[in-house]
């Protein structure tokens, strides 16, 4: 016995609804596209107002006030401010925090993706990603009481010793190291420290991602597991850990309590990586409380203003480079 179905016309809300599901997508992009956009507002709101509020200090100062001078000082007692002692402080120790952060946490990510026992894997990923989550001034505490009495101070004087007399390298560890340990050399130790679990955790997912078809088609061709790490696990995630550098980089560039507690906050014109020094971001933390004046408050206004802009062109230029990094990779790869 043959049943004919009789065709039914949708009723009115199941017509709305049937063109809502059909055009969700409009009005979900657009939110999205508000929100990139405030996100935009944001970061130009910051910048005004940083430039607002220091109005008096730039015209007063000009562009003496980030340029590299002998007689760079910063003497509130005197109204006398030049930030240039605490920009390099900030790069100091955030490049030799990026540079040995690096390898180390390289070495971490290919471990835990690739040569890891299973049975460890997800844990130790656990112990790494919670490293990322301790407080800074759990690191600063911790680097005062113990880590810069045992770590710093021996291979400080060590470097001193032994790079000190390298006449091309004396300016860089010229000593002696504090008795305390606090240095830019501690500050850039702690910042290596803090910054390797982002860094190792990010690379991780990269390598993960990578197909498995790549490690095959390697070891197919002969390669032995490290001839695949190497070249072609790395090459291919490149832009990956790049961006997990970037992400490292302003981490270190941004911090303050875990530096402010163990770089010795001392103004002196030393440039050495084992003497005492400040970060931009350390004497705007010591210092705004307890401004003196008007000009002190806006001259510490002024130096976020610099951090605030050399993080942005740091960010920008490393975006830059994983640009032309990715550029380099097969389309087809990247499919």
């Amino acid at each position: 016995m043959e049943t004919h179905l009789k065709y039914r016309p949708p009723r009115p809300w199941q017509a709305r609804q049937a063109r809502l599901l059909r055009h969700g997508d409009r009005p979900w992009g657009a939110l999205i596209a508000l929100m990139a956009g405030l996100v935009i507002l944001l970061v130009l709101g910051i910048g005004f107002l940083l430039w607002r509020d220091s109005a008096n200090a730039q015209a007063q100062f000009g562009w003496g006030f980030v340029l590299p001078t002998p007689d760079a000082s910063w003497n509130p007692v005197t109204d006398a401010f030049q930030s240039w002692p605490f920009i390099y402080g900030t790069l100091l120790t955030s490049i030799v925090a990026i540079i040995l952060a690096v390898p180390i946490s390289l070495g971490i990510a290919i471990f835990l993706a690739e040569l890891c026992p299973p049975r460890l894997r997800q844990p130790l990923s656990w112990m790494i990603e919670l490293l990322a989550a301790i407080p800074s001034v759990i690191y600063g505490l911790w680097g005062i009481f113990v880590f810069l009495p045992k770590v710093v101070t021996p291979v400080g004087d060590f470097l001193g010793a032994t790079l000190g007399n390298v006449p091309l390298l004396a300016v860089l560890f010229k000593g002696p190291v504090p008795d305390s340990g606090a240095s830019r050399l501690a500050a850039s130790l702690i910042l290596t420290i803090m910054i390797i679990p982002t860094i190792a955790a990010v690379s991780r997912d990269v390598f993960l991602a990578i197909p498995r078809a790549q490690r095959e088609a390697s070891l197919a061709l002969g390669a032995t597991r490290w001839e695949t790490i190497w070249q072609v696990l790395i090459p291919y995630g490149l832009s990956g850990i790049l961006g997990a550098a970037i992400l490292g980089l302003g981490r270190a560039l941004g911090e303050t309590m875990a530096v402010t507690m163990v770089i010795g906050n001392s103004i002196e014109g030393s440039l050495s990586l084992l003497r005492p020094g400040y970060t931009m971001s350390s004497i705007i933390a010591n210092e705004f409380a307890e401004a003196v004046n008007q000009l002190h408050s806006e001259a510490l206004i002024e130096i976020g203003l610099v951090l605030f802009g050399l993080t942005l062109v740091l960010n920008l230029a490393a975006r830059l480079l994983v640009w032309r990094v990715t550029r380099r990779i097969p389309q087809e790869a990247r499919a």
